[in-house]
């Protein structure tokens, strides 16, 4: 799959609805075989991230089938999961109260949460500023919001290696447990990030300031965070 051949917006949001809807019974499996199980520290360092007392409270935004709300269960935090796709819902394993709604149009309040944490979803969503934008909306004042995603990593040999796997074997093993069609349109989406540099400029124009990015995996993930103005 071509950068060309990637959907764009209303047409990118119904594809991948559909397409996470197709791939829910299996997601988890598949996420713990792609990362060799490194995702699931991953996403514990990006509620710890947070910094915020037990009983704030927290929307995972694109929380899938509840990976980031189970974490932030366990770390005393009262998340609410949001999720375009119904079948993401319906296989969700978590406590937190789940609602389907769109990531660029969040069904909260004014500065009514304390913090924001989404696993892997930008790359997904149809507009990356405005995930952003409705982000810094719904955070409290001095909140903080952390978007885990992927990334490349920087040392050159390592960089190789990692295209190699997530663009060869990730659609291989994924196809084999899961959806081969999905699973190449996951590595392939990695171009609707910008860089670095640019996901930092994005976060700060929203109303994030200290915002910093954190690599993890020998980069082949990141962490953005911002604090809300």
């Amino acid at each position: 799959m071509t950068v060309a051949e990637l959907p764009v917006g209303e047409r990118k949001a119904r594809a991948v609805e559909e397409m996470f809807d197709r791939i829910a019974p299996r997601y988890e499996l598949v996420n713990r075989v792609m990362t060799l199980g490194l995702d699931a520290g991953w996403r514990r360092r990006a509620v710890r991230e947070l910094q915020l007392d037990p009983g704030a409270r927290v929307v995972d935004v694109g929380c899938g089938t509840g990976d980031l709300c189970r974490v932030l269960g366990r770390a005393g935090l009262r998340g609410v999961g949001v999720d375009m796709a119904a079948g993401m819902l319906a296989k969700a394993h978590t406590a937190a109260p789940l609602v389907r709604a769109d990531a660029l149009h969040l069904p909260l309040g004014d500065a009514s949460v304390n913090g924001a944490v989404s696993g892997f979803a930008l790359r997904n969503v149809v507009d990356i500023a405005a995930c952003f934008q409705e982000a810094s909306r719904v955070i409290r004042p001095g909140g903080r919001a952390v978007f885990l995603e992927v990334s490349e990593p920087p040392n050159p040999v390592v960089r190789r290696l990692h295209a190699l796997y997530f663009r060869r074997i990730v659609p291989m093993v994924g196809g084999l447990l899961s959806d081969r069609q999905a699973y190449r349109y996951l590595p392939a989406s990695t171009a609707y990030l910008p860089a670095p540099s640019e996901l930092l400029r994005l976060l700060t124009e929203a109303g994030f300031v200290r915002c910093r990015r954190v690599q993890l995996g020998a980069g082949a993930a990141q962490l953005l965070i911002g604090t809300r103005q």
